[in-house]
């Protein structure tokens, strides 16, 4: 209830009309091009002209959705009735601790903490009752608490030492992702005076927890430098360890499962390049594994093969790459000494390329090693035992440059037994697994209509055991929906998965599997960066499906669903492909009865936001509603000014239309902001979220969109919270009203409102 003194406030009237940006005409001029923006002004984010005019415009989308208050009150109560807002993770084992986190009703944010082993051998995660707290608990971290005074918080990465003796966690409290790094010691509880500002999400101590290493970012937000810090001394007498020049680069930092390298590693879209350093000598110069590549991407894993009769092990890197290998594929080559890089030559493939598998991931363990990849359009784990890998690993003693041994046996395949689940569409990954000598791994799995599950993978036999599924409330019941996967025929022939999910009997079909008569449908997509819209379960979505709603997926080129060529087709010059897939996809939905023009909404956001903009000026009589979230859709302003946070590296994912004519053209042509018809009053109702906070997509993207298309007449929202980023509003409950906003609109559009 309001208190005294907001109670004798007046409401705010109900604004007359739609906010109107002025018009401030300034041009630019690119290979031959002239174009003229007439709302770039907006991107003042301090004038308090375009602050009001950001407020006008909210203030305008609440009035225009006030219709739909005791919806969104519904929707709302329904995510929280199904939710178990008092709930405990599934502990994790390191060390000397069972981890967890923690949340309690009515509190938005989780607590950290963890409770001692009860006995060495002990590998089952200790069982908790709802509402209970586990005996022994130590708190490690209250976000509610560090959230206090905060309209915004965020964590943006956590690390506990080894011994269990230190913590380090970074906070944002604006949403702009620069982070206070700040350390605890969890033996007293007092906070440690080493605090560092403006550091980027990403730290970790060295094994013994006398050292920190972490990341800053330059002027355009791009992690750039790796830092070495010494628990216990001035910051102001931290080291650069690593800087990263070139603009393409972002930068990371972490410890291996092995605990014995801290890996650096230099990331663009295209390329990049790993550094070592051996923890045992923590301020050592790090040692590049390959020295960079244009165009060869490549991951490292620690691992110890079986060694000699003596029972050494012997150390090895695990490199996953894609040199002649599209889809990446899996080398063992030794460790880097002090001289000069490895040579890729002389690594032995163990894993061949597959042109139908693209591998992700490697992670290794002291007796196995897990992999992770993707076949049909789904995500797989495979686990593969040392000794195989060793055995794969012809003449592995050549691995040891000293012995002068010559392999001259033939390499035996390697045998990776695939984790094997009974839905037709599926997410499988592997959990929180820190822990380099245990004999399960966690993994994680879930669907469009079962929820996530947490399980343990014995690595010797296969056997996997379900330790919690996340609790739905309400009698949910996943026999009552169906998930399946179809294909479109895209423009040029290829074929597109869409994935589909709807409440069995509020979709009518005849005995032949075709759909009675149309259905409301959301068509979701996002496709870039390689990105895979995997299956998901999510509560809110069950608001939806029980009101009759179809959720559908296209998993549209530009996305890593099948393998690297389907991002590669959906890039650069080829981006166009993403855009016209996407229709294709809405059509075939139609062609096929599942629903019609007037009863479907497109959704997508940041990158999917771009193709939420593209796809209306496309094919604005498909759709009866646009929903654009934190979109990227003046992307060519963006990617033709390198000092723009981002920009410099999003070249390699967009292209670069400031020197090259051909993609400048290419942007040109797809652009939303620029292909906005003087007359758009026949375009869908079109809804555009953002944030003020935002830093990876500016708020002023959508804020020129909306200005434009409202002058053209479209019927035109948006909404943009100001304090947040481009997660949006931070805490579950304010996320929970957003989506309900969200989806209020949605139905309404629909025409289930009163559903």
């Amino acid at each position: 209830m309001p208190d005294a003194d907001t109670a004798l406030q007046p409401e705010p009237a109900a604004p007359a009309a739609a906010p109107v940006a002025e018009r401030r005409p300034t041009t630019r001029t690119h290979h031959g091009d002239t174009f003229t923006d007439d709302y770039e002004w907006l991107r003042d984010g301090e004038d308090p002209a375009v602050v009001a005019h950001l407020e006008a415009e909210t203030a305008w989308a609440e009035a225009q959705t006030a219709h739909l208050a005791p919806l969104r009150e519904r929707l709302f109560a329904e995510i929280k009735e199904r939710t178990l807002e008092t709930d405990l993770s599934v502990p994790v084992r390191q060390g000397g601790y069972w981890y967890y986190s923690r949340t309690v009703e009515g509190q938005q944010y989780p607590i950290h903490a963890r409770v001692p082993v009860a006995q060495a051998g002990d590998r089952t995660p200790p069982r908790v009752e709802p509402g209970e707290v586990p005996a022994g608990e130590q708190v490690l971290l209250d976000e509610n608490v560090e959230a206090r005074g905060h309209d915004f918080f965020s964590l943006g990465g956590s690390d506990v030492s080894a011994d269990g003796s230190r913590l380090l966690y970074q906070v944002d409290t604006q949403g702009d992702e620069r982070y206070t790094l700040r350390l605890r010691d969890l033996t007293t509880g007092q906070e440690l005076p080493d605090v560092v500002e403006d550091t980027a999400p990403g730290a970790t101590f060295t094994p013994d927890g006398a050292y920190v290493f972490y990341l800053t970012v330059d002027e355009a937000w791009r992690p750039d430098k790796v830092w070495r810090h010494r628990v216990g001394t001035p910051v102001s007498e931290d080291v650069v360890v690593f800087h990263e020049p070139d603009e393409r680069f972002w930068v990371g930092v972490g410890v291996t499962r092995s605990e014995r390298f801290v890996v650096i590693e230099a990331a663009a879209k295209l390329t990049s390049e790993v550094r070592l350093i051996d923890v045992a000598e923590p301020e050592a110069e790090p040692r590049v594994v390959w020295a960079r590549r244009e165009g060869v991407e490549y991951t490292v894993e620690h691992a110890v093969l079986p060694g000699d009769a003596d029972g050494a092990g012997r150390d090895v890197l695990l490199v996953l790459h894609d040199d002649g290998a599209v889809n990446f594929e899996l080398v063992v080559t030794p460790v880097p000494g002090a001289g000069a890089p490895l040579d890729p030559a002389d690594a032995v493939v163990v894993l061949s390329h597959d042109p139908a598998v693209r591998l992700d991931a490697v992670e290794a363990f002291a007796t196995h090693v897990v992999l992770g990849y993707r076949r049909e359009a789904l995500t797989r784990v495979g686990v593969v035992d040392v000794a195989a890998l060793a055995r794969a690993a012809v003449g592995a003693a050549a691995l040891d440059a000293a012995s002068g041994v010559v392999p001259t046996d033939v390499p035996e395949p390697l045998p990776v037994r695939e984790l094997e689940l009974d839905e037709p569409l599926f997410t499988v990954g592997l959990g929180a697994s820190p822990e380099w000598d245990q004999p399960t791994v966690r993994v994680v799995t879930e669907s469009f209509v079962t929820p996530p599950g947490v399980h343990d993978l014995d690595l010797a036999t296969g056997e996997l055991t379900l330790l919690k599924r996340q609790p739905v409330l309400g009698g949910y019941d996943p026999e009552r929906y169906v998930q399946l996967r179809e294909w479109a025929t895209a423009e040029d022939g290829t074929r597109v998965p869409v994935s589909l999910v709807w409440r069995r009997d509020a979709v009518t079909l005849d005995g032949a599997g075709t759909r009675a008569e149309p259905a409301p449908l959301l068509l979701y997509g996002y496709g870039s960066y390689e990105y895979s819209m995997d299956p998901w379960f999510s509560v809110p979505r069950l608001s939806l499906l029980d009101r009759g709603v179809v959720f559908a997926v296209a998993h549209v080129r530009g996305g890593g669903e099948l393998g690297r060529r389907w991002y590669d087709d959906g890039k650069m010059a080829a981006k166009p492909h993403t855009f016209t897939d996407f229709v294709a996809v809405g059509r075939h939905l139609v062609a096929a009865g599942w629903t019609a023009p007037g009863r479907m909404v497109a959704e997508g956001g940041s990158a999917g936001g771009l193709l939420m903009g593209a796809v209306v000026n496309l094919a604005p009589d498909l759709f009866a509603g646009v929903h654009a979230a934190v979109p990227f859709v003046d992307p060519l302003t963006s990617m033709l000014d390198p000092t723009l946070p981002l920009t410099v590296t999003e070249w390699e994912e967009w292209g670069d239309p400031l020197h090259d004519p051909e993609i400048y053209a290419v942007m040109k042509g797809y652009a939303p902001y620029e292909n906005v018809p003087d007359d758009a009053a026949h375009y869908p109702q079109i809804l555009a979220t953002t944030s003020f906070h935002d830093t990876r997509v500016l708020y002023v993207e959508p804020a020129k969109w909306v200005a434009r298309l409202r002058a053209a007449g479209a019927p035109v929202l948006l909404r943009i919270e100001m304090a947040a980023g481009h997660g949006g509003v931070s805490g579950r409950y304010a996320r929970w009203e957003q989506v309900a906003w969200e989806n209020a609109w949605l139905l309404g559009v629909l025409g289930l409102a009163e559903g």
